[in-house]
């Protein structure tokens, strides 16, 4: 790779030709402050204007999140000119934006409030009613995300993430001058246009203008009402992340002081999601033998990621027989909650409230699907995202860092190895082979660490022989951008794999639109991390059909994988929605 040689700030730098200037000055140690350039974006579009230098040579200041280095540009980012004119545009910034720091669910992890201690703002002098004002209308139509056009800066970092990560494209810039805003086509509100709940976008948000709806109240609420039993469940990647929103380093595991904190805010009983994520790679390990052996759909494709499901149904519905028809672990947890455990404890099902924490806003989605209530019931009757668990952590005033740990309650507690990794990107298809050749040939995989799904390479594909089965491969893709490459292939008939893992988010759910901001590449690989080492370290059992527990659920209650009960409790079926249009061409 060629280098240019400039000066910043009197330094020499040595940068990559075509490195923007601000790529260059991060390399050397020198911080600019921007709001629009994010690292896990390839496009920049320049737009908030923080970023401002002075270039040798240049008539006006130079946005340097654009702007290319070149041979012996000199560069200057702290000159009195500079600083007044960042200064001007962070002030004009907060001039028209709604002054609610206090209580925006930001506060604290808001950029543009760091753009402002940065820059050194001390006051603004212009008043919002000098401002056109953006719609006072926020647009909660959507189970998962709200939006705040209010405190929207016009940044364009969710129109981008939501464009070119996951192909989905439903924000876009609308209407001009002070009217312009990041809104679904036509103006729609949310709910009606083909979002798939990821919440990359809020992800992608440095203010407060994308987040979760809220589902905390509601959750005290049933807490704090005796005629309630209040159960919970968390997902994997919970406990690789928790510990964020209490100032631990990323990739702390948490399980133990989570479990802790969970039976103070007063939840009666304190299961896991691991539990169905182990019963769901028995009936999906089956269901994929099933179609081997009976020429079935194949390839077949996993079925836990909700906004992943939400996108085949949007984009690619003529692929949907494709799909495991097992329910996720979220939903399988709260089906066997109203049946299973309501039986075991002996409790009326309608008095039952069914609650998961799951790093991803999706999940609030999908826990409204009208076919997730085989039971009579509402499988999960609330979703909290992981930030909303530190929310009420905090609210609560519990210590959480000093909390000793505890164990998961009986009889939904109890999980493996295989279970945790659900929580990255290839961690399904890896717990699936792991049962799949165990069921196959008897033995257990010489090798339990199937590393070449691992990682965050965009499309990953492996080759395991099985047994009688010979060769089975299997492709693994994270962000839904890489998605469409594997059902590209489908379509066109080059897609030679059995089985399929697809993760909406990319990274997989250790990076859920749900998840502690930040959340970036250095941070998936340690929260990954985290969860691969409760497999091969922590836990005793590392196959989903080693989880006694499970075992115990088919022989009192199920009977059987794929049987009668397992299919009316954790089966489903998806929906076409919408239509489709090419990528690029807007929905």
């Amino acid at each position: 790779m060629s280098t240019v040689k400039l000066t910043i700030d009197n330094r020499p730098v040595e940068a990559p030709a075509g490195a923007t200037i601000l790529e260059a000055a991060r390399s050397a140690g020198i911080k600019i402050p921007t709001l629009c350039a994010w690292p896990e974006i390839h496009h920049t579009p320049g737009a908030c204007r923080v970023c401002m230098t002075e270039v040798e040579g240049q008539r006006s200041l130079i946005a340097a999140c654009v702007f290319p280095v070149s041979e012996g540009m000199v560069v200057r980012t702290n000159t009195e000119k500079v600083r007044k004119a960042r200064k001007m545009v962070v002030e004009l910034l907060l001039a028209n934006h709604p002054q609610e720091c206090n209580f925006c669910v930001r506060n604290g992890s808001c950029e543009l409030q760091k753009a402002a201690e940065f820059v050194g703002l001390k006051e603004v002098r212009f008043p919002c009613t000098e401002f056109p004002q953006k719609e006072k209308i926020i647009d909660r139509s959507s189970p998962s995300i709200v939006r705040d056009n209010r405190k929207c800066i016009e940044c364009h970092r969710c129109v981008t993430v939501c464009d070119q990560i996951q192909t989905v494209s439903v924000l876009t810039p609308a209407f001009r001058g002070s009217a312009v805003k990041v809104t679904p086509a036509f103006d729609l509100p949310l709910i009606a246009s083909n979002c798939v709940a990821c919440g990359q976008c809020i992800l992608a948000c440095p203010v407060g203008a994308l987040y979760e709806k809220d589902d905390v109240d509601a959750v005290w609420a049933a807490l704090q009402d005796p005629a309630k039993h209040v159960i919970v469940q968390e997902a994997p990647a919970i406990r690789a992340a928790l510990g964020e929103e209490f100032g631990m380093p990323p990739g702390s595991l948490v399980t133990g002081k989570m479990t802790a904190a969970l039976r103070r805010l007063g939840f009666d009983k304190v299961f896991d999601t691991n539990f169905t994520a182990d019963l769901t790679i028995i009936e999906e390990g089956n269901e994929l033998l099933k179609r081997v052996k009976e020429g079935g759909t194949l390839p077949m494709i996993t079925s836990c990621s909700p906004g992943w499901i939400k996108f085949c149904e949007h984009f690619y519905p003529d692929l949907l027989p494709h799909l495991s028809t097992c329910k996720s672990p979220q939903q399988m947890f709260g089906a066997l909650a109203k049946t299973y455990y309501a039986e075991f404890a002996g409790i009326d099902p309608k008095n039952i409230v069914s609650v998961s924490i799951m790093p991803c806003t999706a999940k609030k989605f999908e826990a409204q699907r009208p076919e997730m209530a085989a039971s009579g019931y509402r499988d999960v009757d609330y979703v909290l995202t992981t930030r909303e668990l530190g929310r009420m952590i905090r609210e609560a005033g519990i210590d959480f860092e000093n909390l000793a740990d505890e164990d998961y309650d009986a009889p939904m507690g109890e999980y493996t190895g295989a279970g945790t990794i659900f929580g990255a990107t290839g961690g399904v298809m890896e717990a699936a082979l792991r049962t799949v050749y165990a069921v196959v040939t008897g033995g257990n995989l010489p090798n339990l660490d199937i590393t070449p799904v691992r990682g965050l390479e965009g499309v990953k594909e492996a080759t395991v022989k099985v047994g009688a089965l010979g060769d089975v491969n299997v492709a693994v893709a994270h962000g839904l951008g890489n998605a469409r490459k594997l059902l590209d292939k489908i379509r066109e008939g080059k897609a030679d794999y059995a089985f399929i893992e697809v993760m909406c988010c990319p990274g997989g759910c250790i990076a859920g639109g749900g998840e502690p901001i930040p959340t970036n590449n250095d941070i998936r690989l340690k929260r990954s991390a985290a969860l691969y080492a409760d497999d091969g370290k922590v836990q005793k059992n590392r196959q989903s059909h080693e989880n006694e527990s499970v075992k115990k659920l088919y022989d009192k209650f199920l009977k059987e994988p794929l049987g009668h009960k397992s299919h009316d409790l954790l089966h489903t079926h998806y929906t076409k929605r919408g239509t489709e249009m090419p990528h690029g061409q807007g929905r």
